[in-house]
């Protein structure tokens, strides 16, 4: 109840100081740093919630490529950010989402390759039936 009073207050605020649609243009046109990285956050706790809730071994490879594709959202948005403040490396942030592309296809490679041979040898791909590290 205290938030919708808050929010009510919120919008209350804005509609006096300008209308909300041209905040909401204000903002599309100018996207800030915060964004990108909240976005980021986003993407990468639905890849953490999907390595650690599913069984399927190919789920869960993809959920690790959608905590890259957060990680890499993330250079981006910091090269952005530092090309805006004039830094000398700025484009450190693409060098580095390439470089995590890069290593993203070798591990999808390579994790393909074992998962293929795993379900050659056991016929299944999930992941509690999968003991062949234990002990």
């Amino acid at each position: 109840m205290t938030q919708l009073a808050l929010a009510l207050c919120w919008a209350a605020q804005q509609s006096a100081d300008a209308s909300l649609m041209e905040r909401y243009i204000q903002g599309l046109k100018e996207v800030d740093t915060s964004k990108f990285l909240v976005l980021s956050a986003i993407i990468f706790s639905i890849g953490i919630g999907g390595v650690l809730i599913r069984r399927n071994i190919i789920v869960i490879f993809m959920a690790v490529e959608l905590m890259l594709s957060a990680a890499n959202l993330n250079f981006i948005a910091f090269a952005r950010y530092w090309q805006t403040q004039g830094s000398l490396y700025a484009y450190n942030g693409h060098v580095m989402t390439i470089f995590v592309i890069v290593v993203a296809a070798a591990e999808a490679a390579l994790g393909l390759g074992l998962l293929l041979a795993l379900y050659r040898n056991r016929e299944t791909i999930a992941v509690d039936e999968i003991n062949l590290l234990k002990w």
